[in-house]
């Protein structure tokens, strides 16, 4: 009787055991869907959930990054610089590999208590060295640009990437890469970001009917780009060779009153001190400009360098004359202990340094930039004086683990004398001794004019 009962619970659950895996599920509407055990693990302190018997993943991918800036050395006619302290980004973002052929991504920075758009991705890799992808999302334009926040040498990117290179816009892109060859075209519109970039489009389209003209020439980008990796198949060194393009018109998400023009402008490659000396202000009458980019990257072991020319060309309706800008940096850092740099080929960009310690490892790097906003040719369209600025900056990086990092900064800025943000700043004294924001007007041993000044800078950083 004993063996019979046994037998009988041991069918009876196993019955019930085949029941349960057959069973069907529903989600919150009613429909029936299919269901799996996940793993949950922590790779490199990010948390991953996954199944163990399909590609479908999802994950968080979060960063801080608290920054303190110190100023100091400026000439006794500059405007005054507050030193200051900023949550410089507080991001929150999703990714999820849905199957081996689709994968979205949402993104969003809430530093300073606002909400901004960053990355919302839909995207297919159904075909072998293809990428195809649509969203908000960075055009690939520049390595600079392009490279994460979480992986820049220095704690910002150089005045001329900030002036010049593309960010983040609503479009759709196609990539295709192979271990020496990565290329890349999009059409792209307006930004995505935040709520007065969205206002701006609402506003442009509800009063004026403005939009994506191809025969007015308005609302869209095409960016292109090509790079080469000769040294694909060295384990230990690699070499970047880029070249993009990047047609633009007016987009959508500029304010209503200042359609049809043209504005360049940067800050002296510091969020803290909010001051944008060189700036083009508005030019009227525009029409599109082309910008391009030539890029030079490369590591061996520790070492990575990388530099840049990003030329901009502005055309005007009803004229063939245009008016020229551009610049460009170099710059390179070394791990001192061992440590490996590492590039991402997907990305075509460099990602988190190898450590060569257990308690970390220090990158020491130095960088020059040059961006430059006037255009005083004799064939310009019209004189520009938006100013010129240089930067000499040392860093010091310390790769403390794989999710904490800090960065100290030392930079001397040299603006011209047209570097005035829109006139609104002071550039020197004029013959009466007091400071004055007119160039012309400027009376200085020399011609000394401008304001130079030094920044300290330091950031502290988590990723998870």
């Amino acid at each position: 009787m004993r063996k019979l009962t046994s037998v009988i619970a041991i069918v009876l659950l196993t019955a019930s055991a085949a029941f349960a895996q057959k069973a069907v599920k529903y989600n919150q509407y009613g429909v029936a869907v299919e269901s799996e055990v996940l793993d949950a693990e922590s790779q490199d302190g990010f948390l991953v959930i996954g199944s163990p018997n399909s590609n479908y993943k999802i994950w968080f991918d979060n960063r801080v990054q608290v920054d303190m800036g110190a100023f100091f050395g400026a000439p006794s006619y500059a405007d005054p610089i507050g030193n200051g302290i900023s949550v410089r980004r507080a991001r929150f973002a999703m990714k999820a590999q849905l199957d081996d052929k689709w994968y979205g991504e949402f993104d969003m920075d809430l530093a300073d208590g606002l909400v901004e758009l960053k990355d919302a991705i839909i995207r297919f890799t159904g075909v072998r060295n293809l990428e195809l992808q649509a969203g908000n999302f960075k055009e690939n334009f520049s390595i600079q640009r392009n490279t994460s926040s979480r992986y820049l040498m220095f704690m910002e990117r150089p005045m001329v990437c900030s002036a010049l290179a593309p960010s983040r816009h609503l479009g759709f892109n196609a990539k295709y890469d192979n271990p020496w060859l990565w290329a890349s075209v999009g059409f792209f519109a307006q930004e995505g970001a935040g709520a007065e970039e969205i206002t701006n489009v609402q506003d442009n389209n509800k009063d004026f009917g403005r939009g994506i003209s191809f025969k007015n020439k308005t609302g869209f980008a095409v960016t292109s780009k090509i790079v080469f990796r000769p040294l694909f198949k060295s384990e230990n060194a690699g070499l970047h060779i880029g070249l993009a393009h990047s047609f633009r018109t007016t987009l959508g998400s500029v304010a209503t009153g200042e359609w049809g023009t043209y504005r360049a402008s940067a800050r002296n490659s510091t969020s803290i001190n909010r001051k944008k000396y060189i700036d083009t202000n508005n030019l009227k009458d525009y029409e599109f400009n082309h910008l391009w980019t030539v890029e030079l990257a490369g590591h061996w072991g520790g070492l990575r360098y990388e530099a840049a020319y990003i030329g901009d060309n502005v055309h005007y309706k009803d004229t063939k004359l245009v008016n020229n800008f551009g610049g460009w940096y170099v710059q390179a850092g070394y791990l001192l202990f061992g440590g490996k740099q590492r590039y991402d080929a997907k990305g075509a960009k460099y990602t988190r340094a190898e450590r060569g310690k257990k308690w970390g490892d220090l990158e020491l790097c130095a960088r020059y930039e040059y961006c430059n906003l006037n255009d005083t040719r004799k064939n310009a369209k019209e004189t520009v004086y938006g100013g010129s600025a240089e930067a000499y900056t040392v860093g010091l990086n310390w790769w403390v683990t794989n999710n904490v990092r800090f960065q100290l900064n030392y930079q001397y800025n040299n603006n011209d004398r047209y570097a005035n943000g829109k006139d609104k700043l002071n550039v020197g004294l004029d013959a009466l001794g007091n400071a004055t924001k007119d160039y012309t007007k400027v009376v200085a041993p020399m011609g000394k004019a401008g304001v130079d000044y030094h920044m300290v800078s330091l950031r502290l950083e988590v990723d998870f």
